[in-house]
């Protein structure tokens, strides 16, 4: 099991978390197998950026991004050079730091249809 530590977010996890996650699970189902509600408007399909996660350590023990991923992740809000789509980031050994950014590009969500 991989240690994620979860930054607190004033939504979706205030408080910050820490929770253990099998080598091979991606960082999105295991937040959200830990009761973390992270957006997935994709379903996890790689189709959208509303998972959008900033890897604060351990970046480099996650496989490199796919080119989709690579692309879409240009239109997430708040990129960074650890930015990663939960939905895709795969769980290996190390711990990792995730902040889940304030916002999303979800504009369902935000209301603005």
């Amino acid at each position: 099991m991989t240690q994620l530590i979860v930054l607190p977010h004033a939504e979706l996890c205030p408080e910050g978390a820490v929770i253990d996650a099998p080598s091979g699970q991606t960082i999105c189902d295991a937040l959200l197998e830990n009761g973390i509600e992270i957006e997935h408007a994709c379903e996890k399909s790689c189709a959208c950026t509303t998972c959008h996660v900033v890897i604060r350590e351990g970046y480099r023990s996650l496989e490199p991004a796919s080119e989709t991923e690579d692309d879409l992740l240009d239109k997430a809000w708040g990129l960074e050079s650890t930015s990663r789509l939960s939905c895709q980031a795969v769980v290996a050994d190390a711990p990792l730091v995730v902040e889940i950014p304030k916002y999303t590009i979800n504009q369902a969500k935000e209301g603005k249809r």
